[in-house]
């Protein structure tokens, strides 16, 4: 799932990274093995600053929380033993299920994992307490070093556990991830696509349950054979308390989509679907749950492979369940094909842009003067041997840059596009609004305070202008928009 566009070997690419905060892991680590030390990270210092606000402890509680390395909680730690498994770790007291669902996801991709947990890593060979993971983020993947001191009470991690106690690479990707969104508290509250972005630096699609397709579970099946990383979420707690306490379901919660399948049961197709509790327990307790007799109905083969009864957070229910009891679900590939099965190769280009107040942010009012201050994108759409109208061939992503460092302070404006035909007379360059004052745009996006605003569109062939805004003016923001094209397409 790494994008081709990065295969030049340039700074910010898979095999370059940016050294996030300036850090070489390489040289940092020779230098400690050649004094013999231990690293510990000045940038993300073992203390309550780097803990921030988990809201869950009270003072007292802080002050009892020590910074403990692996090998000073269990004598035999190791980062990973036996390849990575959603069931190697369970939540702690962080409310960060959003990333730990994601975590769950990420490791039925092998190579993506591979990528994202450099694999090694040890606590035996060339130790010297230093660890590194790579994340996407904001159009360039980055490298990021962290020490292996982890917050603990009484000698228990206070975040991410280990189920087997002894295997680390977990709460160190969380800690590496803590230290990019500022503090292990500025991870509480989020929903999966954010994480399966920087996993991935792919395109994600989201999905209301109660407003889905009828092919939905089409969609899943042929996302989980594109490798996509699947998530969803459960209700707020005001649906019915009584709905979650009943199905044994968790209210407000996210939860990683790990498999399906489809089963015979008297005679009929069942479609199933595979969820998992990041807890590690807490489970789906309607038809097709661990101890639901339909499993008594289908064939030997088919209740051998899927069930396992067993308190592991893991379940299966029919679609129809999933999309009564579940929000909404969202998928993340690096190709859209998942969505149509179209075999296509589509095309990718990532451009870097900036809202500046005053100069380059004209608000969203395309009949004002200062509406075309804003960055604009020529795109050439070329034709598809076969494509008609209303095919979606064109897809926009819209990704908020922002310059807080802390992840819990960043506040997104309401951001979108608009996109014009462009004049077969109209000059190179950016347009002014005298050469578009008469045209209508093709398409308006919706505004959204969003980090991401994705969305298909169906383009015919031809040059288009697209014109990413805030919809107030004089909003300063960076931003990364992302286009893909089933035709191959230039852009400027």
């Amino acid at each position: 799932m790494v994008h081709s566009l990065y295969e030049d070997g340039r700074e910010g690419s898979p095999s370059n990274p940016v050294k996030f905060k300036g850090q070489d892991y390489e040289q940092l680590k020779e230098a400690l093995l050649n004094q013999e030390g231990m690293f510990e990270d000045e940038t993300f210092p073992a203390n309550l600053d780097s803990l921030g606000d988990i809201q869950v402890l009270t003072d007292e509680q802080l002050s009892e929380v020590e910074w403990l390395r692996p090998r000073e909680l269990h004598p035999d730690a190791a980062f990973i033993i036996d390849g990575a498994s959603r069931f190697d770790f369970h939540q702690g007291r962080v409310g960060n299920c959003w990333f730990l669902a994601s975590i769950g996801a990420l490791t039925f991709h092998k190579s993506l994992m591979a990528h994202v947990v450099p694999l090694n890593q040890s606590f035996k060979d060339n130790y010297a307490g230093i660890f590194h993971f790579k994340f996407w983020r904001f159009g360039k993947w980055v490298d990021v070093v962290i020490d292996d001191l982890l917050p603990t009470r009484d000698k228990v991690p206070v975040s991410v556990s280990s189920r087997s106690e002894k295997e680390f690479w977990a709460p160190l990707l969380e800690k590496a991830y803590a230290k990019v969104c500022g503090s292990y508290g500025d991870m509480i509250a989020g929903t999966p696509p954010e994480a399966f972005k920087d996993f991935s630096g792919g395109v994600h699609t989201n999905y209301k349950l109660s407003k889905s397709p009828p092919e939905l579970w089409d969609i899943m099946s042929r996302a989980l054979e594109c490798r996509s990383l699947m998530g969803c979420g459960s209700f707020s707690e005001d649906k019915g308390k009584d709905i979650f306490e009943r199905f044994g379901l968790v209210h407000s919660h996210a939860f990683a989509v790990t498999g399906v399948k489809l089963v015979e049961s008297e005679g009929n197709r069942v479609n199933l679907v595979r969820i998992w509790n990041p807890w590690g327990e807490k489970e789906w307790n309607g038809d097709w749950s661990d101890t639901s007799e339909l499993w008594d109905t289908v064939s030997d083969e088919d209740r051998d492979q899927c069930l396992k009864v067993r308190d592991d957070g893991e379940f299966w229910m029919k679609v129809e369940d999933f999309c009564t009891y579940f929000d909404e679900m969202d998928i993340c590939c690096d190709s859209p094909n998942f969505v149509d099965g179209d075999e296509c190769q589509w095309n990718c280009s990532l451009k870097d842009g900036r809202w500046e107040e005053g100069i380059s942010a004209g608000g969203c009012m395309s009949d004002a003067e200062e509406f075309w201050t804003n960055p604009q994108y020529r795109l050439k759409v070329k034709a598809l041997e076969e494509w008609s109208e209303g095919d979606k061939n064109v897809l926009l992503s819209l990704l908020q840059k922002p310059d807080e460092e802390y992840r819990s302070k960043v506040e997104y404006h309401h951001i979108g596009f608009l996109i014009y035909k462009v004049p077969s007379e109209a000059p190179k360059g950016h347009l002014s609004s005298s050469v578009l004052q008469y045209e209508e745009p093709v398409l308006m996006s919706d505004f959204e305070p969003a980090r991401e605003l994705i969305e298909f569109h169906s383009l015919a062939p031809g040059e288009y202008v697209i014109i990413p805004c805030t919809y107030d003016p004089n909003k300063t923001a960076s931003f990364v928009i992302t286009i893909y094209s089933k035709a191959e397409a230039e852009i400027e």
